[in-house]
């Protein structure tokens, strides 16, 4: 399992794929036309959120901000393209989930991931008795 995160436009820290609602798609399909915007990526999202994390969205330079609550999906990636929409005000990296967990610094975002590792985790590991 690897996770792929994309730098912000300004401040280039590590985060995941995300942004606002599109009016006319469900969530998941929303969180999958942002994962091709912001990262080049296709694949299949999961329809059920893995979780949610907030954080404060930073609107202009003079430092107003707008609490954001954002719904996270999971997907499986079947391509990532050499060129994307935002692939010039990004960079999208893969990450093992340890080097991830240590890049990202957002704290709600990073503890929403660790949970899932762990949950994929348990799930593959055989039950002992």
């Amino acid at each position: 399992m690897e996770a792929l995160l994309v730098t912000t436009r300004q401040t280039r820290r590590w985060i995941i794929p995300k942004g606002w609602p599109i009016k006319g798609l469900k969530p998941p399909k929303s969180a999958a036309r942002e994962a091709y915007e912001e990262a080049g990526i296709r694949g299949t999202v999961g329809a059920k959120a893995i979780g949610v994390f907030s954080y404060e969205k930073g609107l202009d330079a003079n430092g107003v901000t707008v609490p954001c609550e954002v719904r996270v999906f999971p997907m499986i990636v079947k391509r990532q393209l050499d060129t994307w929409p935002e692939s010039h005000e990004r960079e999208a990296q893969w990450f093992e989930p340890a080097k991830a967990l240590s890049a990202i610094e957002d704290k709600g975002l990073r503890e929403l991931i660790e949970s899932f590792v762990r949950r994929v985790i348990a799930r593959k590991s055989p039950h002992v008795a």
